[in-house]
C-alpha cells in the first residue's frame, strides 16, 4: 500500500517537510502506515509471550509473500539478487527456528497485582 501511494505522490525530499505532511493525505499510505503499526504491536505481543524461535519464522513468511505481491500484484521487477537475498533471510531463519527453544507452554500465573479481586472480599477486610 505504501508503495502503491508513494508512487502516486512521486519523489519527495526530505528536505521539504510540507511534502511530507502532504503525503499524510493520501489514502493508500494512510493505510499502509495503519497497516504497519499493526504488525508491529502483533510482533510486540507475540515477542511477549513466546521466543524469537518461535516468532521469527511466522514473520519472515512477509518477505516472500512481499515480493510475490511486488512481483505478480504491483508488476514490480524483483532481481534474482533480490529472490537470492530472501533465500538467505529463509535460510537463516529456518537456521534459528532449529535452535533450542526456551518458551514453556505451561499456563502462567496471573502476576499478583493483575490477580482480578472480589470487590465484597475488599470491603470485609478494611475496617472504617
Amino acid at each position: 500500500m505504501l508503495s502503491r501511494g508513494m508512487k502516486g505522490i512521486g519523489h519527495i525530499s526530505i528536505s521539504h517537510l510540507q511534502d511530507l505532511i502532504l503525503a499524510l493525505g493520501n489514502v493508500w499510505i494512510v493505510a499502509g502506515i495503519l497497516l504497519l503499526l499493526a504488525f508491529f504491536a502483533a510482533y510486540m505481543t507475540a515477542l511477549s509471550w513466546a521466543d524469537l524461535t518461535y516468532v521469527l519464522p511466522a514473520t519472515s513468511l512477509g518477505y516472500v509473500l512481499l515480493a510475490l505481491v511486488a512481483k505478480f500484484a504491483l508488476h514490480e521487477q524483483v532481481s534474482p539478487m533480490r529472490w537470492a537475498g530472501i533465500a538467505l533471510i529463509a535460510g537463516g531463519v529456518g537456521f534459528v527456528a532449529g535452535g533450542p527453544s526456551l518458551t514453556s507452554h505451561a499456563h502462567r500465573e496471573r502476576p499478583e497485582h493483575l490477580v482480578e479481586v472480589d470487590p465484597a472480599e475488599i470491603s470485609s477486610e478494611v475496617e472504617v
